[in-house]
């Protein structure tokens, strides 16, 4: 397996600090706002390459963050009147509800940065001890200068970003590239007690605290956006690698923006569409294929025509789930034909490309390709039997878990009742009622009920059988 890293700008072979154990941390969000769907492509992304790499037989251990104290937060409770907290705990659960949509795992490790604020003081007073850091008026900063290799992360040298730097009215900063560690409490602003005075972390510093409390000195794999390459993540490997001496990350791996027209989708650009708005009208795992139908490292350009055509493509695929399931449970023939196991042997061509695609820094469109693939084979055997249906079945569902694609077909507003499929399952089973009862007037609406769900009903001698329109 290999992995693009952005700190040397190559692919690399994947190799594990610790043989069988994947050490990964991915940047959470800032909680004051719902995510969008900017935001989900990098949690996907996480998610999906944590599921392959589970997949692959690797034990891994995932840290993602939320920041719950932050200038926007601050100014959100500020505007509504309430603490920051409210905010803060208020859009967690919102990112729980899109995040549980969107098939996204939860992390072994949700940690916050108000939960972490001793670990953020006691690694700012050891950049302070060691040279890296100084107090100039009850802020903390990182003394850029003292740590030689900064900007490697960005390859941007660092005269050129203090060329692009300036100190503003009322900074006593050293230098213009210094950053801050620790901000001295400003006038109804949350803080805590410090060797420094009341204050609270800066942003940057709450990742490495979480890294080094969590995962160790060094970790395998980090990940986020690519609007975080500079300065957090740049920040973090200065303040890190100074105060441990040791390298703090592995592999760095950053997807390419959602994008609008020619624009990053974005909050600051106002140009942004949230997942709980999107999934209302598409379900969220259109979302989710629609963001792992391009290579993560990739533009993806957001549009309703996009979601359409991610929503039908889709449906071939819970077809053939849908179909294939029915025929393992109700064909009429049950023993393997010397044909199905040749057909079966042959399946594992898919599997071979699929693997060969994730293996190749997580190519997930070309691994789509194997998967439609291996539809449209399966979909052209006549008269399967149920044996060949189930062995079929799960040769397909372990490449499509491996991505966490085809789970449901839930909106927000069906979140936490009967999954679509569930639901359609009980109104086939009141119509089949209906018919035996010779209610025909039922058994009608019932259909129609189904049809206007896009749901086709086809009355064969096993059973009914149902699929989702085209």
């Amino acid at each position: 397996m290999q992995l693009y890293n952005t700190l040397t700008r190559k692919k690399e072979p994947f190799e594990t600090l610790e043989p069988g154990v994947v050490r990964f941390y991915g940047c959470g969000p800032t909680v004051y706002n719902r995510i969008h769907i900017g935001n989900a492509r990098a949690f996907v992304m996480f998610d999906t390459l944590r599921r392959y790499l589970i997949f692959k037989g690797y034990r891994v251990k995932f840290v993602q963050n939320f920041t719950d104290i932050d200038d926007k937060i601050i100014k959100k409770a500020n505007d509504e009147g309430v603490s920051f907290s409210e905010i803060s705990e208020k859009y967690i659960d919102e990112y729980f509800t899109d995040a549980k949509g969107l098939n996204i795992l939860p992390a072994d490790i949700h940690p916050k940065a108000t939960e972490t604020v001793a670990d953020i003081i006691a690694l700012v007073q050891r950049l302070i001890d060691g040279g890296s850091a100084y107090e100039a008026g009850g802020d903390v900063y990182f003394r850029v200068h003292s740590f030689p290799s900064y900007g490697k992360l960005s390859n941007q040298p660092l005269e050129q970003l203090e060329d692009g730097a300036r100190i503003e009215v009322g900074e006593i900063k050293e230098s213009p590239a210094d950053f801050t560690l620790w901000k001295a409490a400003k006038p109804g602003e949350p803080s805590w007690e410090s060797p420094w005075g009341r204050g609270r972390p800066g942003w940057h510093i709450e990742c490495s605290a979480m890294c080094l409390r969590h995962l160790g000195e060094t970790i395998d794999i980090h990940g986020g956006g690519s609007d975080l390459v500079f300065p957090h993540h740049e920040n973090e490997i200065a303040q890190s690698e100074a105060a441990t001496g040791k390298p703090f990350v592995r592999y760095w791996i950053h997807n390419a923006f959602i994008t609008i027209g020619t624009q990053k989708m974005g909050k600051s650009l106002n140009n942004f569409f949230n997942v709980r708005d999107a999934a209302e009208k598409y379900g969220y795992d259109t979302i989710r294929f629609f963001l792992l139908s391009a290579h993560y490292r990739s533009p993806l350009q957001y549009s309703q025509e996009s979601l359409e055509q991610s929503r039908s493509a889709l449906k071939r695929l819970h077809n053939t789930r849908d179909n294939f399931t029915f025929i393992a449970a109700n064909a009429e023939r049950d023993e393997l034909t010397a044909e199905e196991s040749s057909l079966l042997a042959g399946y594992a061509d898919y599997h071979e490309r699929f693997l060969l695609a994730m293996d190749d820094d997580v190519n997930t469109a070309d691994a789509l390709a194997a998967v439609f693939d291996m539809s449209r084979a399966l979909n052209s055997v006549k008269n399967p039997g149920r044996e060949f249906a189930k062995l079929a079945l799960v040769q397909f569902l372990d490449l499509i878990d491996a991505l966490g694609l085809v789970y449901s077909e839930q909106t927000p507003a069906s979140a936490g009742t009967l999954s679509d499929d569930e639901h359609i399952e009980t109104l086939i089973e009141k119509r089949t009622a209906a018919r035996a009862a010779k209610n025909f007037k039922e058994s009608d609406r019932i259909r129609d009920e189904l049809k206007a769900m896009g749901i086709t009903l086809e009355d064969t001698p096993l059973g009914v059988k149902w699929k989702r329109a085209e």
